[in-house]
């Protein structure tokens, strides 16, 4: 199976990529609302690339790559880790993740780093043993006011 998945960075989206990511999302978040024209700013962004995984050219993953030029050195940030339910055990996670951390080595990234829920014990195991380590941090989130 895994001879059969391709992995690539998006660099335009169709209209069936955009449904298929539509049908993605919400096994991401379901609370994450599916916009095409975040998709299509994504696609284009310098420091952001949306790496996507084919089974027979159909969409069945996800994952962002962030990159952001920082005092400290460039860092990457993972985002939107999602693999299709019908298609998860099938080593689509791991070859993005993969394909994700070589473009990070290219970039010359200083560090990549990535959040999870502590519920998703599969894809932290994932996470691990592709090198990733537990930090001892906290991660906060403010959602600002809207501006007037």
């Amino acid at each position: 199976m895994v001879n059969d998945i391709r992995i690539s960075i998006a660099d335009a989206v169709s209209e069936s990529d955009l449904a298929r990511l539509a049908s993605l999302l919400p096994q991401l978040s379901s609370s994450a609302t599916f916009d095409t024209d975040r998709i299509r700013a994504l696609t284009a962004a310098r420091d952001c690339d949306l790496f996507v995984a084919r089974i027979s050219g159909r969409i069945v993953g996800m994952a962002t790559l962030v990159s952001l030029p920082l005092v400290t050195g460039r860092r990457g940030i993972v985002e939107d880790v999602v693999v299709d339910q019908e298609v998860r055990g099938r080593g689509v996670a791991r070859l993005l993740l993969e394909a994700l951390i070589g473009e990070s080595s290219r970039r010359r990234l200083h560090t990549l780093d990535l959040t999870s829920r502590p519920s998703r014990a599969s894809a932290l195991r994932l996470y691990e043993t592709l090198g990733f380590e537990r930090r001892e941090t906290n991660v906060l989130r403010l959602i600002p006011p809207a501006a007037e």
